[in-house]
């Protein structure tokens, strides 16, 4: 297990393992996706060119177990977050390949997470504000529920730009993984968080280099759902679990852009007077695309945003100069996007968004 000496080193071998695996069973995810029928094509709401697998969260699930098999048997609860992520990506998987309506879902993202809360027992007991300790008690069940499921929507939304989803959660299991560093010293169970999300960062980087701009296989249901799951079950074994304030605004921040995505997703629908499963292109990836950023582009300037925010949130957690480095990524995001913007000619993208709002696929939870 890691020490505050070398716990960089301690989870490097797992990080390593969830890599390859996760490239290693890539092209086996893609071959099954054919061969069932998981395939995306192109048109509607989507913006890829050429029919594409979407199993490729069975890939991500192997990277993850196989690395936490091997290296991370030692931490608590390691064995029951490995079942979870397998049967949330096998449950979802079903989604890719028959198109399930979004109530199933829901119902499925509901049992998974009760399993987590109630037979697992990982759930968020109290939440600690500044001279305030908030004890959740008969609320602790159903708030870990909210908070899973908001966390599996949140990743699954985002998901609709090639290489989006799984780098944002690399960047987001970094945070999380530099926060439980901090807490180290005096915390030694976060040790256990800094393999968990060891093997996060590891098969989203695995699984990037076949995801990224122009993508050849796409995570699905089967992979946004379970990297959410993933991080809702990091951050309440880790920061959300300490006994410091405002601890829980790391993950938040740094999931700041999905999670207000889907907050207004809401509330545009219910606006509008329709379900909030309702397809629409009015997502912000969406409305960079029309913007004239490239695919590449738009993910880049998530991954920035992302750094940003989850830099913020390490300073508040303890890390008090990385405020540095998040201006200075702030000042290199804002000057690239401008400068695309320029490129692309202005600012006159709204009547183009609109019109991509138009093109509806199936419903998406």
């Amino acid at each position: 297990m890691p020490t505050v000496n070398d716990h960089y080193l301690s989870a490097l071998p797992i990080m390593v393992v969830a890599v390859v695996v996760t490239m290693a069973t890539v092209p086996l995810a893609r071959w099954i996706s054919f061969r069932v029928g998981a395939v995306a094509q192109p048109g509607g709401r989507h913006i890829h060119t050429q029919p594409t697998g979407r199993l490729g969260g069975l890939a991500i699930m192997a990277g993850f177990v196989v690395a936490m098999a091997t290296f991370g048997r030692g931490v608590q609860d390691w064995l029951q977050v490995v079942v979870i992520a397998v049967v949330v990506a096998v449950l979802l998987a079903a989604d890719d390949i028959l198109g399930l309506a979004y109530w199933t879902k829901l119902v499925i993202q509901g049992l998974c997470s009760l399993a987590v809360a109630w037979l697992f027992a990982i759930s968020i007991h109290s939440v600690n504000l500044p001279g305030l300790a908030i004890h959740l008690a008969w609320a602790t069940i159903p708030i870990t529920i909210i908070w899973l499921m908001g966390m599996q929507n949140s990743i699954n939304l985002l998901d609709g730009v090639d290489g989006l989803a799984a780098g944002v959660v690399a960047i987001v299991g970094g945070v999380l993984f530099l926060a439980a560093v901090n807490r180290l010293g005096v915390e030694p169970s976060q040790s256990g968080v800094i393999l968990l999300s060891s093997a996060l960062i590891g098969c989203c980087l695995g699984f990037l280099v076949f995801n990224f701009a122009p993508a050849r296989i796409f995570m699905g249901d089967s992979g946004s759902h379970l990297l959410g799951m993933l991080v809702g079950i990091i951050t309440i074994l880790g920061v959300a679990k300490v006994t410091v304030a405002l601890a829980l605004f790391v993950p938040v921040l740094a999931l700041a852009l999905p999670i207000g995505d889907t907050a207004f997703a809401i509330f545009r629908r219910r606006r509008q007077g329709v379900g909030f499963a309702h397809a629409d292109a009015r997502h912000l990836h969406h409305r960079l695309l029309a913007l004239g950023l490239t695919p590449r582009e738009t993910a880049i300037t998530f991954y920035l945003a992302t750094a940003i925010l989850g830099c913020v949130g390490l300073a508040i957690f303890g890390h008090r100069k990385i405020l540095a480095v998040a201006l200075g990524l702030l000042l290199v995001a804002l000057a690239l996007l401008v400068w695309r913007i320029w490129r692309r000619g202005g600012f006159a993208f709204q009547q183009r968004a609109e019109a991509d709002a138009t093109r509806l696929d199936r419903p998406h939870v």
